[in-house]
């Protein structure tokens, strides 16, 4: 029943609409306009005041007209960089962009998928189940904008996130937490041609606390990474400052805590040595979530891809979403793909059987 032709459109002018992370006000505005034109009641709330955002998370709930229990569907409205001036074009099964940018799927795919299945509920006047929508900001970098999220609000026990890439028959039952480390070395200025001697390098030091870093893939499920490495001076100064941004990701939380004590160790061991200074914060993004493959709302989505001849595979992911920041609140949100494929690049493409049958997902959990 899903109108596949109005559903790709939608998101093609979805996608024109800039709104990268902290710049979402349009794309809510068009977003609220298009739940209003249903008959909805949607509002926002204030997370963009703490957020430093134009834009604030959007809310729409409806009441249910069967006996079937609350659920949440959720999408976030922000995109990555670079992500103005979006063309999109349609390329055999795939809808890619034209420029030097992301196509912006990441995650308007999930957006436009939970609307339009709202759409054919409404223009069928089909029975449905008490739904609850929240599209949030500031995903990326750190899922800012769901943790402002009204969560007293709230009543679903149960939730579906579309935020993923391949099918909707990808479920993420486990998701890692993270943590960043924002850390500054300070040194020891000196003449560089005259008394080096008398210096502390902070890049040296920085360079040898990397150097003793474990880093990238530590085991199948820790990551750890140097995002920012940022030293600017003049070549006859020995090196006072650098400053650096690293992450560390784990789907055990016991993990995740040994590899973010390695890495500041590792800055603080450097510094004694050379006698420089440490100064550091961590930032804990959010928690690892995990669902057992019985579970009973991971069986029910599982004989919703059978239904739609979907194949059900129950992975681990390596990134977070703000189904993580649900879970920690009570709502038990599993991630799941909306057709993205090679998101947060401008080779970003979505594969359009995968975006219809996301939307046909969506539907039939509303509906069940």
């Amino acid at each position: 029943m899903i109108n596949q032709e109005r559903l790709i459109n939608v998101f093609m002018e979805y996608v024109q609409i800039d709104s990268e992370t902290k710049n979402e006000k349009a794309i809510s505005k068009r977003i609220i306009n298009d739940l209003k034109d249903l008959g909805y009641e949607p509002y926002t709330d204030e997370a963009g005041k703490k957020l430093n955002s134009n834009g604030n998370n959007v809310y729409c709930f409806i009441p249910g007209t069967n006996q079937s229990e609350s659920m949440l569907f959720s999408a976030h409205m922000d995109t990555v960089t670079p992500g103005n001036g979006i063309v999109p074009y349609i390329d055999g099964n795939y809808i890619k962009s034209k420029g030097d940018t992301i196509l912006g799927g990441d995650d308007k795919a999930g957006i436009t998928a939970i609307i339009e299945a709202l759409r054919t509920i409404k223009e069928n006047n089909l029975p449905h189940r008490p739904i609850e929508i929240v599209f949030t900001i500031c995903e990326e970098g750190g899922v800012n904008g769901v943790k402002e999220v009204e969560f007293s609000k709230l009543t679903s026990k149960k939730g579906i996130v579309l935020d993923s890439g391949g099918s909707p028959g990808k479920i993420i039952i486990e998701a890692p937490g993270q943590t960043r480390i924002f850390a500054e070395i300070t040194g020891k200025p000196s003449h560089a041609g005259v008394s080096p001697e008398k210096g502390i390098s902070a890049i040296t030091v920085a360079a040898e606390a990397v150097t003793n870093m474990n880093l990238l893939r530590i085991d199948s499920e820790t990551t750890a990474n140097i995002g920012t490495f940022k030293a600017v001076g003049a070549t006859n100064i020995v090196s006072p400052l650098v400053e650096i941004v690293a992450e560390a990701r784990s789907r055990s939380t016991e993990k995740l805590k040994l590899q973010t004590d390695h890495m500041v160790k590792c800055l603080q061991d450097a510094c004694d040595k050379y006698g420089a200074a440490l100064e550091y914060n961590i930032e804990y993004c959010y928690l690892s979530y995990a669902f057992d493959s019985e579970d009973e709302h991971i069986k029910q989505i599982e004989s919703v891809c059978e239904k739609l001849g979907l194949e059900a595979e129950k992975i681990p992911s390596g990134g977070g979403s703000d189904a993580n920041v649900f879970n920690l609140n009570g709502i038990k949100a599993v991630n799941v793909g909306a057709g993205m494929e090679l998101a947060h690049t401008t080779d970003e493409q979505l594969n359009i059987n995968d975006f219809i049958n996301a939307s046909k997902f969506v539907f039939e959990l509303m509906t069940i």
